[in-house]
């Protein structure tokens, strides 16, 4: 069976194969292994001599294949195999970046970064404190993971867009790399690569954050059930792609250098800050009966809320995650300001963002 990925069929665990699918017609048997001859007792006579061994022999040899074959299909679709691939850990995910081979990510956010003249004596003299020195290496590793593209060839990337999935569902399989499971997550087809324009594999890593921490596992899962509502409804992985953007956006603005460098960490407090943001655009989406009409809004109230009061936010999360009654009392601003839009991902009309987002000023 070919793939919708032009002509690759997926393998075990529904990653796809390292070449072209061969074209293959097979006719599956669906009787029990039983019934094909293999491990049972035969009637007195039935294929005595030796002639008859040869043909039982070669007999549940072609039945052994026929259900090879039956397990190979199972595993391409999703079945039992698919299981096999393991589940990632956010750390283990991180590693393999702080090691891979970014070089060309790295090169593209620091011709991004370059600041000159009069904007930067201005945001020197006026702008938010700059980040500490030794942050910096850290600072470069997010905006660089936001650069690098879903791959398939990648065996971690798959690892990771298989766990997000597992952890939503919880579902013990896997599922294929393509098909319209991806578009009940809340991504837009049948591909999630294409819906990380912009936010690339830091969109992925701040949702297996979210699933993979025990303490943001039961609100990711609260979120995605809401998000299933039948008038409240909402794609869940745009919506994510969108908050991605936001934090992404207030980290390059330099809005969260005071807390880095409070804390001594970037992608942490890049993480914590997703899911108090999260937790806030849950929170006024089902107290205040939100619908998709009114996305647009509510993610720029998110936007300037996220640059202006990221600690408030942050403090929020705290108290959510120690169950404390106060963290329900946190209220968006309802005004704007000058400060620069985010051309989100759409979340009504579904159009996807492309490369070559707002730099950093």
């Amino acid at each position: 069976k070919r793939s919708a990925s032009g002509g690759r069929c997926p393998g075990p665990g529904g990653f796809p194969r390292t070449g072209p699918a061969p074209a293959v017609t097979v006719v599956v048997s669906l009787r029990p292994r039983a019934d094909l001859g293999l491990g049972t007792e035969r009637p007195p006579g039935a294929g005595s001599g030796v002639a008859g061994g040869a043909r039982d022999q070669r007999g549940a040899t072609a039945s052994l294949e026929e259900w090879d074959t039956v397990e190979e299909i199972q595993s391409g679709l999703g079945g039992p195999s698919a299981a096999a691939a393991p589940p990632i850990s956010f750390n283990e995910a991180l590693q393999y970046f702080q090691t891979a081979d970014l070089s060309e990510c790295r090169r593209k956010v620091r011709a991004a970064a370059g600041r000159r003249g009069l904007a930067a004596l201005l945001r020197f003299l006026f702008g938010p404190p700059r980040l500490q020195t030794q942050l910096q290496g850290e600072w470069e590793l997010a905006l660089a993971m936001a650069q690098c593209g879903l791959d398939n060839n990648e065996w971690v990337h798959m690892r990771i867009l298989q766990t997000i999935y597992k952890k939503l569902t919880c579902s013990r399989l896997g599922c294929p790399r393509y098909g319209a499971h991806w578009e009940e997550l809340g991504f837009q087809g049948s591909d999630p690569g294409t819906d990380l324009r912009g936010t690339g594999m830091l969109a992925l890593m701040q949702m297996l954050f979210f699933v993979m921490d025990s303490q943001t596992l039961p609100l990711a899962r609260e979120i995605f059930r809401l998000s299933q509502h039948e008038t409240q409804n909402f794609p869940f992985c745009i919506m994510s792609v969108n908050i991605t953007h936001i934090v992404l956006q207030a980290l390059r603005e330099e809005r969260l250098s005071r807390e880095c460098n409070r804390r001594r960490q970037v992608i942490a407090v890049l993480n914590d800050l997703y899911a108090a943001a999260f937790l806030q655009l849950y929170r006024v989406w089902k107290q205040q009966h939100k619908t998709i009409a009114d996305s647009g809004f509510l993610l720029k109230e998110l936007e300037l809320s996220t640059k202006k009061k990221p600690r408030q936010l942050l403090k929020s999360l705290e108290a959510y995650v120690s169950r404390c009654p106060a963290a329900d009392g946190l209220q968006l601003p309802s005004s704007s300001s000058g400060s620069e839009e985010i051309n989100f991902t759409g979340v009504c009309d579904l159009r996807v963002e492309l490369e070559g987002e707002s730099q950093r000023s």
